[in-house]
């Protein structure tokens, strides 16, 4: 039996841990409201199955950042089931929205906001690429429905962890410059190859700055759509000293042409790591994307080191 000053036997009590507060305390995990618009992944290309399932991998991290949300991939040049056209799965989408207004406000739920959108379109772009935003903003237009269109993914610091990550897998740079330890094959010259024109070099420039200063070696974005510009920026960097260049995608990878990476590569007579591809943080800053649209305050998305 217990007094009010302790067990009468004398044993310890386990008593409860305090909850802690400021900076060490748990975030509250987010999750999608109910309601909440569907989140459609503009993919640009020609569809494949490897595109798809890059899209999907992309989705999946999303939906880990915002359990509960309905994500859905709508591609710029689909034409049927497999591959479904952004603006059918718009179309698509304005239906269930529709169905789900009603089944709330029939079971006494909150209704939704019958004036907001039914969809966020997300394109799947590390940077600009007007000739493309063109083909989504009709694709959204086309579908009828209200729809919000986001900015496009970059440039971001979370960009620039990937292309040094990357860059590391490939052999072409240090994963890691605290620990010092030596890459044979490492670059001493990056040229960060986009898509896009004059405006995709100069927003993929900020982001290859941020990636210079990772790697302590000099970056110039160039683009691949620009007839001479790969060759431009590898004469500048081998002009300045650097002896071995390396050759990053700032891109996604569905929206570049088959072989135009590998031809930039032989272009600018250097080796190329990967594009982005379904790395995590093309996933987090869709979502991220997203959530701003709606208002909602997700963890904050800062580059990490690379470990």
């Amino acid at each position: 039996m217990s007094t009010p000053t302790g067990p009468e036997s004398g044993l310890p009590v386990r008593m409860p841990r305090p909850r802690p507060s400021g900076r060490h305390r748990r975030p509250e995990p987010l999750a999608a409201p109910e309601g909440a618009p569907a989140l459609v992944l503009a993919v640009p290309g020609t569809p494949s199955a490897a595109t798809h399932s890059l899209a999907g991998e992309i989705l999946s991290i999303a939906r880990s950042e915002l359990p509960g949300l309905d994500a859905q991939i709508g591609f710029v040049e689909g034409d049927d089931a497999e591959y479904p056209a952004l603006s059918s799965v718009l179309a698509r989408s304005a239906v269930e929205h529709a169905a789900k207004a009603a089944a709330g406000a029939g079971e006494g739920g909150q209704a939704m906001d019958p004036e907001g959108p039914v969809a966020v379109v997300v394109p799947l772009l590390a940077g600009p690429d007007n000739a493309l935003i063109r083909q989504i903003r009709q694709a959204v237009m086309d579908s009828r429905v209200t729809a919000e269109l986001t900015d496009v993914l970059g440039p971001h610091p979370l960009l620039a962890e990937g292309l040094h990550v990357r860059l590391s897998e490939a052999g072409l740079a240090r994963a890691d410059r605290a620990r010092l330890f030596t890459v044979a094959t490492a670059a001493d010259g990056i040229v960060l190859a986009t898509v896009g024109g004059d405006e995709a070099v100069q927003a993929a420039g900020i982001t290859g700055m941020l990636l210079a200063a990772r790697l302590a070696v000099p970056v110039l974005a160039a683009a691949l759509d620009v007839d001479g510009s790969i060759a431009n920026a590898a004469e500048q960097l081998r002009g300045s000293g650097s002896a071995q260049l390396a050759l990053a995608p700032h891109l996604v990878g569905p929206e570049v042409a088959e072989g135009l990476l590998e031809a930039a590569a032989a272009e600018a007579d250097c080796s190329a790591a990967d594009a982005l591809g379904a790395y995590p943080a093309i996933g987090r800053l869709v979502v991220s994307q997203y959530a701003a649209v709606l208002g909602l305050t997700l963890p904050s998305a800062q580059g990490q080191p690379v470990r």
